[in-house]
């Protein structure tokens, strides 16, 4: 539920509001979370002056060294569909995508994307859902597969197919599923139905194919499905042995089947081949016309035996193998079911060469989708193969096409560019348009109150991300090359990136335009940015010509040109407290330049090894340097002397490339960190480099706390530190020769003389790698841009016990009887002792409304942070918005001065306090202005229809439009502030 409609139906604990309260409330609400939106602000520019100003950088609270441990994989962003087929839930609100070895779920009626906890071995190939939308089969490109529970989230069952899946069905009463692989069909019994140790039962087999079998569709009764393979047959199997169904194979195309589909409630069936031929097929039987095969040999044997009561039934304890015939005999055929060819349809026009590579069809209203190579999708109606609609939505390959229940939306999956459209056909507009980044993601950057992220990657393009929906709103593409940094300024409302095409770029978050351009006098390539705590001094690092330009954000004219360094530039960062410049550069050396002091520089840090990385801490009191020897030095930036120091190099653990002629041991000595950021607390870093893992140390004690494993995905490259000795051969490695070219997304080898192709064409496999790490200003989460996209790590609170000065006297029975004896305070201090959150929210709200002030008056002040915290997370939830709005106006008016003397320690939870009621504002806000727009043109209309119009002379038609709609203007203008002062009160 959105928090427009919560607002509209939520009431808060202990009032009686009738109808017309309500309707007050929709009005009053916005005017408390404005009240303390601006309330928030007030509060913080309150607190100490290192705490003030649009540069909020301060040394947050420490936490427990147990939430250090307790980040848990949260979401995938920047990459929306990889490969695979796309997948709609039961209730056709949902896109289920596979993405790398994972897959995302995006619920598009509540504008939100959220990824299963989970991942396979490889790339995922396939995936299955059951008619309930409870479970999914998620089969990857090694043959493993996953039993999901689509309901709890998390893996049921593992299993192995031993070999290559290209497809998986269910049946539609959901007790069988069948999968194809290689030549053969299998049919399992659909787990979930019988309480047994192995969740896949395989049933039967089914043999008839030469070639590769492609796609599956069921009939609506679950007796039949049908296979299309690569040999250009079709054919129809029984999910039972019925005895007038033969098999055989079903011809008249010239390429691949690439899918084959039943029509409602009948055994007629369309098939259609990747040169773009519909073929459809007649059968001369209804499905009721199918007859059971009677038993025989030990399966009668066992029927008898039953009747006895000798033995139990243990028909289910065998596979059956069926094998079709591809021309069965004349007398074979009598008295079977026949399959007659009723008509061929040709997609290309004479002359056009266009492959059809994905269709779907929706059986209750025969609309068939097709997708091809050229990005064009074709809508018919079939059988008559009427032509519906045409566009062109993608210059690559449609990979998978998908279809709602309802038949309204169509899902598009689109490998090449990593592209998910979902498509009202009948309005014709997109309902879901995003795209992730072609090429990798390069750098990241939190915006201060940590509700966006922003992305810049090598494709050139610069992405703005909503943590809450995950989804990307705007991208600019201004720029013509590789991105190299971005970041926010102090306000949040302005991106500030660099390019290798020579340009420094500000881009304005209000109207999304591209406001400012900064370049140098002579071209050069930027690696780097950096803007300061106030927002008005942006400066790059160059990494051609080694100096560093200084520009101003009001006037965009060039300050200064910085130069001393002797190699390219790695990077930049500026002290939150002052306006000192710390840069990197390959020259070993690390430089510290006084912004107000005519850009001097003011002390020169000499390194043992080229300077990859470097950041200040959040209270800027320490400099933190990445450099190439896998080291992290950490200096005083007051005194210039270096303070401690991390070895990394045995921590990154890199993998061996397939083309590597070394080991992985010997290879991890040319591997470094190169990306750091200090945690919220500032007593812990994070680093990430050319390695799967992302490291946490702990800075003063100089120690791995953690280590996290961004992928075990084995499609990408550097994943395994021994490499399979089954491909080393005497001349060389397997890996270099592509043996995959008969897939239908392999390359094409030519033969000895053949100069036709592409000859650079080949499959590559991309290494693991960390480009960039950054923590979330509220220090719930962290963010790192991988190969996999944007990996997002968050607190994981439902697994998290951690009390709070805890007793055996404080127990969830004695918080109860606390609440009986309306000892409410006394409530409140244990269950926040046991820190659990929902004895928290029964604590809270069994507090009247009248008697909120007392209580809040008597929490002790230790006890203020913890409830704040739990009011700002409660607000993303709970459907009490204006109670939790008053506890959070009593608990900062009363204790507002105390909260002065603890502003470090505070300010995360007031950014996360403001991040949540913010979003509430923007919402209210939203549907208090529509509902003061409907109610001013109540009143208008109210107003027309009480005056007598005079008699106007007899006109044209166009003067009495016009004389109308300056009459209802009129109106709407005139209503008169008094008549909306007078409804507003």
């Amino acid at each position: 539920m959105s928090t427009s409609s919560q607002a509209r139906t939520s009431s808060t604990p202990h009032s009686c509001c009738g109808v017309a309260k309500k309707c007050v409330l929709e009005l009053v609400w916005p005017l408390k979370v404005l009240l303390l939106s601006r309330l928030l602000p007030e509060v913080l520019r309150a607190l100490p002056t290192t705490a003030s100003g649009p540069g909020w950088c301060l040394l947050i609270s420490v936490p427990a060294q147990t939430t250090l441990f307790s980040f848990q994989f949260s979401n995938l962003l920047g990459t929306v569909y990889r490969r695979g087929n796309l997948n709609f839930t039961c209730d056709g609100n949902s896109v289920i995508s596979p993405v790398g070895n994972r897959v995302t779920i995006f619920d598009l009626k509540n504008n939100k994307s959220d990824t299963l906890p989970l991942a396979t071995r490889y790339n995922v190939k396939c995936v299955g859902l059951s008619p309930d939308g409870r479970l999914a089969v998620i089969v990857d490109e090694g043959g493993d597969a996953l039993l999901v529970s689509l309901v709890c989230r998390s893996v049921l069952h593992h299993f192995h197919f031993k070999g290559s899946v290209h497809s998986v069905s269910f049946s539609p009463d959901g007790r069988k599923f069948v999968v194809t692989k290689g030549n053969i069909a299998q049919m399992y019994h659909a787990p979930g139905k019988k309480r047994e140790f192995n969740a896949f039962f395989l049933d039967k087999t089914y043999f008839g194919p030469y070639d590769e079998t492609t796609c599956i569709d069921w009939t609506d009764d679950s007796r039949c499905f049908v296979v299309g393979s690569k040999d250009m047959s079709t054919w129809v199997f029984g999910a039972e042995r019925w005895d007038n169904l033969i098999y055989y194979a079903l011809g008249g195309h010239k390429d691949a089947i690439v899918a084959c589909f039943f029509e409602s409630s009948s055994l007629d069936l369309y098939s259609l081949s990747q040169d773009g031929v519909l073929c459809v097929w007649q059968c001369d039987t209804p499905p009721e016309g199918l007859r059971l095969k009677p038993p025989a040999g030990w399966k009668a044997d066992l029927l008898q035996r039953e009747e006895e009561g000798e033995q139990e039934d243990q028909e289910g304890d065998r596979e059956t193998t069926i094998r079709g015939k591809a021309a069965p005999a004349e007398e074979e055929k009598t008295g079977k079911v026949k399959y007659s060819r009723l008509a061929k349809y040709f997609f290309n026009k004479e002359g056009d060469f266009n492959n059809l590579t994905a269709a779907a069809f929706h059986k209750k209203s025969h609309l068939l989708v097709t997708g091809f190579a050229s990005g064009i999708f074709h809508l018919h109606e079939l059988p008559e193969f009427n032509l519906i609609h045409s566009l062109s939505i993608s210059d690559q390959s449609i990979a998978s096409v998908a279809v709602n229940s309802s038949g309204d939306w169509i899902a598009f999956g689109c490998s090449g560019l990593g592209q998910l459209l979902v498509w009202e056909w009948q309005s014709e507009s997109y309902v879901l348009k995003q795209q992730g980044h072609f090429n990798s993601m390069v750098a990241l950057a939190y915006s201060p109150d940590g509700q966006y992220i922003v992305t810049g990657g090598d494709d050139g393009k610069v992405k703005v991300w909503n943590t809450l929906s995950g989804f990307c709103f705007v991208t600019f593409t201004e720029h013509s090359s590789g991105v190299t940094g971005v970041t926010f300024t102090a306000t949040g409302y302005v991106v500030v990136t660099s390019s290798m095409d020579g340009t420094v770029r500000a881009f304005d978050l209000h109207r999304y335009r591209n406001f400012r351009t900064f370049t140098s006098p002579r071209p050069t390539q930027f690696s780097c940015v950096a803007v300061d705590a106030s927002g008005e001094i942006v400066s790059a690092g160059a990494q051609d010509s080694f100096e560093i330009f200084v520009w101003s954000m009001q006037t965009g004219r060039l300050l200064d040109v910085l130069s001393g360094h002797e190699g390219p530039i790695s990077g930049l960062c500026f002290n939150p407290m002052k306006s000192i410049l710390a840069s990197a550069s390959w020259d070993k050396t690390v430089r510290l330049w006084d912004m107000f002091d005519s850009w001097r520089t003011k002390e020169t840090l000499a390194l043992t090894s080229d300077a990859l990385a470097v950041t200040f801490r959040p209270d800027g009191a320490e400099l933190a340097v990445a450099t190439l020897n896998s080291q992290i030095t950490f200096w005083d930036p007051e005194n210039a002397v270096q303070t401690g120091s991390i070895e990394g190099r045995h921590d990154l653990k890199t993998g061996r490339k397939e083309l590597d002629k070394i080991t992985a041991k010997h290879a991890a000595k040319g591997r470094a960190f190169s990306t750091l950021c200090y945690s919220a607390d500032g007593q812990s870093i994070l680093a990430g480099g050319m390695s799967k893992f992302v490291c946490i140390y702990h800075v003063r004690e100089q120690i791995l706390m953690k280590r996290f494993e961004i992928s075990c995905n084995l499609s990408l490259d550097a994943m395994e530190e021994f490499l399979n000795r089954r491909k080393m051969t005497e001349f060389g490695n397997l890996a270099l020769i592509d043996q995959d070219a008969g897939q239908e997304d392999g390359v094409a080898i030519p033969l000895p003389g053949v100069k036709k192709g592409d000859m650079s064409s080949r499959h590559f496999k991309p290494e693991i790698r960390v480009t960039s790490v950054r923590f979330s200003p509220t220090g719930r989460c962290w963010a790192a841009t991988t190969t996999e996209g944007l990996l997002i790590y968050s607190l994981d609170t439902r697994v998290l016990f951690d009390p709070f000065e805890l007793d055996t006297s404080v127990t969830p029975r004695r918080v109860r009887e606390a609440l009986r004896q309306q000892d409410f305070t006394r409530a409140i201090l244990m269950a926040l002792r046991l820190n659990e959150s929902k004895l928290v929210q029964e604590a809270l709200e069994a507090v009247p409304r009248d008697e909120i002030e007392v209580v809040s008056s008597s929490l002790p002040e230790l006890y203020v942070e913890k409830v704040l915290e739990f009011l700002a997370s409660s607000f993303e939830v709970s459907r009490h918005v204006e109670f939790y709005l008053l506890w959070t106006q009593k608990l900062l008016m009363l204790h507002g001065q105390k909260l002065k003397a603890r502003a470090g320690t505070l300010l995360p939870v007031i950014q996360f306090l403001q991040k949540s009621i913010q979003r509430h504002l923007d919402d209210l806000s939203k549907l208090c202005g529509w509902n003061r727009y409907n109610m001013q043109y109540a009143l208008a209309v109210s107003q027309q229809r009480g005056t007598k119009r005079p008699l106007e002379p007899l006109g044209s038609e166009e003067e009495e439009a016009e004389a109308s709609e300056d009459d209802s203007l009129h109106l709407l203008g005139g209503a008169g502030r008094d008549s909306e002062e007078e409804m507003l009160a």
